[in-house]
């Protein structure tokens, strides 16, 4: 079911809008133009929706529980967040948890990035693959799983890896940790993808999944308006993994460094392995571009 910009805020209905410019921009992502218009008519009625997922998850499972003998056990409600880099779906992801958190009936709901399971540098380089990261091979997709099917088993408490973008690589000795959530939000780009043959996949854990859509064109664009922002930015640092950006490119290089890594890494991984899992999503986010949601596409099955 495919429903234009309008139709689907009018499903908001009465949702109410408790977010402020100030929440809005501690939310959004580098350059990232979400406004409150945006969450008013896409996110809005996207957590109305969110919630009665939940409500109908949470008594499909009791019933199953009761008709096992079970006792009542805790099970998060999982979503899957995905798209290329630089279309926003951190964003999206942040938003949704805030919005999430404020329904009284799941006030606990956690945010991981699977950047947090991508190999160490020193691992991804022994294997020749530093150019690959990013891409499903890039991932430990075994504790993916191990991490996504012990939450959703009940576990009370699990540490996990912090994957640092200044640093450009896994935190040594720190870790994230993840205390049984009502709802659990996991965010990466290739979250969508199909299990290897006899193998399970983190998506087949997941209650609800959304893909965060936009012509390539229109991405390649974002992320070098990201590029150079973080360049005068975040770069900047001296402990930024990409700090040469900063200090001994000039722009016009550093634009040339950056298409280049677009069309050689991102818009590779994007064609070959993102955009092929839209369609196992359950909602697609379509961005025109001014990276404003233009369309919404909602499985109802």
């Amino acid at each position: 079911m495919e429903l234009d910009r309008p139709a689907w805020a009018a499903l908001r209905d009465t949702t109410p809008l408790r977010l402020t410019e100030d929440d809005l921009e501690a939310l959004r992502g580098t350059t990232d133009p979400t406004s409150l218009d945006d969450v008013r008519d896409i996110y809005l009625p996207l957590s109305r929706l969110l919630n009665l997922y939940v409500n109908a998850t949470r008594q499909r499972h009791a019933a199953v529980r009761g008709f096992l003998g079970e006792g009542d056990q805790p099970m998060p409600f999982v979503i899957g967040v995905a798209g290329s880099v630089a279309v926003g779906k951190s964003t999206t992801a942040r938003l949704l948890r805030t919005l999430l958190a404020q329904w009284p009936d799941h006030p606990n709901v956690e945010l991981v990035s699977t950047d947090n399971f991508l190999y160490p540098n020193a691992v991804l380089q022994d294997r020749g693959i530093m150019n690959r990261k990013g891409f499903p091979e890039s991932y430990d997709r075994r504790a993916l799983v191990r991490f996504v099917s012990e939450m959703k088993a009940g576990a009370p408490r699990m540490e996990i890896p912090v994957y640092s973008h200044l640093a450009y690589d896994l935190v040594p000795g720190e870790t994230q940790t993840v205390q049984r959530p009502d709802i659990l939000i996991l965010e990466g780009i290739n979250v969508l993808q199909p299990p290897l043959p006899g193998r399970l996949a983190v998506a087949d854990f997941f209650d609800f999944s959304i893909y965060v859509d936009a012509k390539a064109e229109h991405i390649r664009s974002w992320y070098l308006d990201r590029f150079l922002e973080l360049r005068r930015t975040a770069f900047s640092d001296p402990r930024s993994f990409f700090h040469a950006m900063s200090s001994e490119l000039d722009e016009e290089q550093a634009v040339e460094f950056a298409t280049g890594v677009w069309r050689s890494i991102n818009e590779v991984n994007l064609v070959e392995n993102i955009a092929p899992t839209r369609g196992r999503a359950t909602l697609v986010l379509h961005k025109g571009a001014d990276h404003a949601v233009r369309r919404v596409r909602l499985r109802k099955t």
